[in-house]
């Protein structure tokens, strides 16, 4: 039996021990002098978002390896986590790490977010990835199919999931308190980055930045100004957008509450771009169809500045971010891009409604290693899926550079967008030498 076999059963038969776990607030096991008891993780992308996932990792256990294209940034987690392996390719730290680790945190751009993914649960890794899940909806769909294939603990890092106000509210629209949902509107104050312009000059790769590594999959470009360390989110080939940022934050309690799952359609209205950078802002029609439990619906995605009309929330005044769902009974209205908190309004009420509450949103997935229930957003059942709707708006995105777009029909068994082939290499891109799924 091999290692990784022996310590995943293992940690599957602590799980009695979360009784004392959950009691301590995640301290219990993870002071543990048992070097089979304690969790071991590797950390891959310690910057930006990196330095909270990897600070709840060591939480939970030890980092024994990290992995990060900054040379300053693996300075520090050398500081952090004393004894961790630390290096620049992600691949190189997954071999050599194999035996040793138990779990993976992926907090990298967008456009490796799979590759790492993918090749640590091969290795029978448990993954918790940053959003959005991924750079395209085929990886997303690929993930959700290797997370089945090989029993392991998933989340993606839509930290509002935990919240009980999301949790109560998406209750709430399932138990009908706003009767039958015709609209959802949904709206970011991303992005906050430069986005639409032209590439910035060439110039030499700072000595701290492993600038191939950074590139991982992506085609080959120069370095310039403006990619690293967060500018990143604006390009095409490395993010996802103002959309891809935000929205598996601000459209989860809607998501939660409404399944919304494989639109039939996406069009869209952009200030225009060059197919290198994302537009300055968006707006972009879903269509849902019926389920077997709810009529269909629209929903309207806007960035960039773009907002709902004010007499839509009653006069109220229109915040940067926020969620409005309007129901034949009544609405609801999220002031913020996590749902922590929401008000009903135009004939809605409250009801008694019942929702699981979450330990923690890092918690769930600890859980979930140590044998417990899955996450609520893990990658197969929610992430996944959520991943794929939300990046469908970027195929809409793409064929709007002129400014209005054509309507994109949307097979979701098939992954194809039917009619539309301009846009097949944004549903599944092809990768550099060298990386694959």
């Amino acid at each position: 039996m091999s290692h990784k076999t022996n310590r995943r059963n293992f940690l599957k038969g602590t799980a009695a021990a979360g009784v004392g776990y959950w009691a301590a607030g995640g301290v219990a096991l993870a002071q543990s002098d048992s070097p089979n008891e304690r969790l071991q993780f590797a950390c891959c992308g310690i910057g930006g978002k990196g330095s909270s996932d990897s600070a709840d990792a060591a939480k939970n256990g030890g980092v024994v390896a990290a992995c990060d294209i900054d040379a300053k940034r693996l300075e520090g987690a050398g500081k952090r986590f004393k004894g961790a392996k630390l290096y620049y390719d992600y691949r190189k730290m997954l071999e050599e790490n194999e035996d040793k680790i138990d779990a993976v945190t992926v907090s990298t751009p967008d456009h490796c977010h799979a590759v790492v993914t993918a090749m640590a649960i091969k290795m029978g890794k448990h993954c918790f990835v940053q959003k959005p899940l991924t750079h395209s909806i085929y990886e997303a769909r690929v993930l959700g199919e290797l997370t089945a294939k090989h029993k392991v603990a998933t989340q993606m890092g839509n930290q509002g999931t935990a919240n009980a106000g999301l949790r109560k509210a998406a209750a709430l629209i399932k138990a009908g308190a706003l009767g039958t949902v015709k609209e959802v509107h949904v709206w970011s104050n991303r992005p906050i980055w430069p986005q639409g312009g032209d590439r910035p000059a060439e110039e030499p790769v700072p000595d701290h930045v492993h600038w191939n590594e950074f590139l991982g999959p992506a085609p080959l470009r120069p370095y310039g100004k403006g990619y690293h360390p967060f500018s990143w989110r604006g390009w095409w080939d490395f993010g996802t957008g103002a959309l891809g940022d935000m929205a598996c934050h601000t459209v989860n309690m809607p998501y939660a509450g409404l399944d919304m799952r494989d639109p039939t359609s996406v069009v869209a209205e952009t200030s225009g771009h060059n197919e290198d950078s994302y537009p300055k802002w968006s707006i972009i029609d879903f269509e849902f169809p019926a389920n077997d439990w709810r009529p269909g619906f629209k929903f309207r995605w806007q960035d960039g500045g773009k907002r709902p009309d004010k007499e839509l929330l009653g006069g109220r005044n229109v915040p940067g971010s926020g969620c409005l769902i309007i129901g034949d009974k009544g609405k609801m209205f999220s002031p913020d891009d996590y749902a922590s908190n929401y008000e009903l309004f135009d004939g809605a009420e409250e009801k008694d409604v019942e929702f699981t509450s979450s330990p923690g949103h890092f918690a769930e997935w600890i859980r979930a290693i140590r044998g417990g229930e899955p996450a609520m957003s893990n990658f197969k059942d929610y992430a996944g899926p959520l991943t794929e709707t939300i990046l469908l708006g970027n195929l809409a995105v793409w064929a709007a550079a002129k400014g209005k777009g054509k309507k994109v029909d949307w097979d979701a068994k098939k992954m194809v967008a039917k009619g539309s082939p301009e846009v097949d290499h944004i549903i599944r891109p092809k990768y550099r030498e060298g990386y694959s799924l």
